[in-house]
């Protein structure tokens, strides 16, 4: 029997394993498939045919063989069908939207960015690379602040807001920043990776095309 899931991306993918994360704490099998970025495969018209920004992840839904693109649209796609990870008021899900749309335009740029230049993976002169390590700790203070009086990010309980930061602070360390500065943050993803179905990347996502056991 296929798996109800089919992600397509990349193990050292933030925006790949934030859907992993998902999708293993919600208690969901999906079958993964490897899309090769350095031979150009998230460009090719067979990948464009599911996901038209040509970018991963990509979440098939095997039943109805619709095609999901962008993480934090997939996390709440996932959220609502699930019933979890969606908070409990509307207050909440106002507050999960806001944290949802500030994380995509001020966390992921700095943190990701800066990480793939730590990498290799991303040329950038020292200026550049000074300004992305700025933005990244105004980004991380607002966090820390934030949670300074919150125990989770948006409501009572963890929900996908929680989800999607941790997945990008989680590779805050790799971009060359230090969560040490931020207590406040690191208590958070002390408690977040408490939660069950937690899993880190190298243990939820292979670095090659499987199926679901």
């Amino acid at each position: 029997m296929s798996a109800p899931y089919i992600l397509h991306g990349v193990w050292l993918s933030g925006p790949t394993y934030r859907v992993a994360l998902m999708l293993a704490m919600t208690g969901q099998k999906f079958d993964y498939e490897f899309v090769n970025l350095r031979e150009g495969a998230h460009k090719k018209p067979e990948y464009l045919a599911k996901n038209r920004f040509g970018v991963v992840p990509c979440l098939t839904v095997t039943a109805t063989g619709e095609n999901l693109c962008q993480a934090a649209a997939i996390l709440g796609y996932l959220g609502q069908t699930s019933g979890k990870f969606m908070g409990s008021t509307p207050a909440d899900q106002q507050a999960i939207r806001e944290w949802l749309l500030w994380n995509y335009d001020r966390f992921v740029p700095p943190i990701y960015r800066s990480r793939a230049a730590k990498a290799g993976f991303r040329q950038m002169d020292p200026a550049t690379l000074e300004m992305y390590a700025t933005e990244g700790k105004m980004a991380l203070k607002v966090l820390d602040d934030h949670l300074k009086g919150h125990h989770w990010i948006a409501g009572t309980s963890a929900t996908i807001a929680d989800i999607d930061v941790y997945g990008v602070a989680s590779y805050a360390t790799d971009g060359g920043f230090n969560l040490g500065d931020y207590p406040n943050v690191q208590a958070w993803m002390t408690r977040f990776e408490a939660l069950p179905g937690f899993g880190r990347a190298e243990a939820i996502l292979p670095k090659e095309s499987k199926k679901a056991a």
